[in-house]
């Protein structure tokens, strides 16, 4: 196994059977699903309370919190020269939580998701999400090129980003034309918390933050071990472990969120944290190239390519199904939430295929 930044890991799992691998594997999974959750409940009332604008808080504290793990898994895989693990964690995420809004589409069953939850907010997100995609991609088509160890493309992503929750904000705040609202449309309303809610103090609720961060960044990092480990007993590649085991089980916070949410009639808030996190994302590659010896975008590979390329046209259709707006359609759910299953059913198929 590749040594870590801090002159290896603290356990070799990699001498260890496939049984005990996947035993820490599935143990850290269990811990991101239950702490990832919690943590995202409190980092939505700190949003609340820090003054900042609705949509920039709720992008920098819910979507880091939920995101966590999948950057600690990212940045300590990077670190141990297994870039296209980092890179499948990252861009395996998108395609996964992407697909996560169709299995909540299947838990709604009053309307479409997409159809309820419509948004300009929601659409914003969609294309920032689109336009941070093309950036790796660019870079990977670029010749191999650093200042001072990280590459532009990963200033780029960071710049992007910030400037697009700036619009988005603006979006949001003062809108030029909204959805057409019918019987099963669904607003995302910010409501004040209540008085029981205020029991928190700032104090505690930070306290709380710290700590479960903390437990969801230990099994972030357990994840990527437990990865390495994998790639090295199993003969999978870094690409495939990455893409689909990697991925899914650091993003079990949206899927537990996002089904939740659809369950109490919060449509916006699972269509809404699901795209705004995928587009957090899309910075674990900035954080990977930091921590890798080198460019993390010319180690690509074309399975990397083509997962980043189903992202973006899982996230087109997903648009396009917030536009069309179909009430019903296969199954229940909209075409865009079957077009998107069958899209990452073919993303995984093509990894191992």
């Amino acid at each position: 196994m590749p040594a870590g930044a801090g002159g290896g890991p603290v356990i070799d799992l990699a001498s260890h059977s496939l049984w005990v691998i996947g035993g820490v594997f599935v143990a850290a999974a269990a811990v991101i699903g239950v702490a990832g959750v919690k943590l995202s409940s409190v980092a939505d009332k700190l949003a609340d309370r820090t003054g900042m604008g609705e949509v920039i808080a709720g992008a920098l504290f819910v979507g880091a919190a939920t995101s966590l793990p999948g950057a600690i898994t990212s940045i300590s895989t990077a670190a141990q020269d297994a870039p296209e693990l980092a890179i499948g964690n990252a861009l395996g995420g998108l395609t996964a939580q992407t697909a996560f809004i169709a299995v909540a589409d299947i838990f709604y069953r009053r309307a479409n998701l997409e159809h309820a939850a419509a948004s300009v907010t929601g659409l914003g997100q969609g294309v920032l999400l689109v336009v941070l995609l093309a950036i790796p991609l660019f870079a990977n088509a670029q010749p191999d090129f650093a200042m001072f160890g990280i590459h532009p493309a990963s200033l780029a992503i960071i710049v992007a980003y910030a400037f697009g929750l700036r619009l988005l904000t603006q979006i949001h705040d003062e809108p030029m034309w909204t959805p057409v609202q019918t019987d099963e449309t669904r607003q995302a309303l910010s409501e004040p918390e209540d008085e029981g809610q205020r029991a928190d103090s700032d104090r505690s609720l930070w306290i709380r933050f710290i700590v479960l961060a903390g437990f969801t960044a230990a099994a972030g990092y357990a994840i990527g071990e437990a990865s390495l480990a994998l790639v090295a007993r199993s003969g999978l590649s870094q690409t495939a472990v990455g893409t689909v085991f990697a991925a899914i089980a650091n993003s079990l916070p949206e899927l537990v969120t996002a089904i939740a949410a659809v369950r109490i009639g919060a449509v916006s808030l699972a269509v809404g944290d699901v795209v705004g996190g995928n587009s957090f994302e899309v910075m674990f590659l900035s954080a990977a190239d930091l921590f890798y010896d080198g460019s993390i975008y010319s180690a690509m590979s074309e399975a990397d390519r083509s997962t980043a390329l189903i992202a973006m046209i899982m996230t087109g259709v997903l648009l396009l199904g917030m536009i069309r707006r179909e009430r019903s359609g296969p199954g229940g759910i909209g075409f865009e939430s079957v077009g998107v299953l069958l899209l990452y059913a073919f993303s995984v198929v093509v990894l191992f295929v």
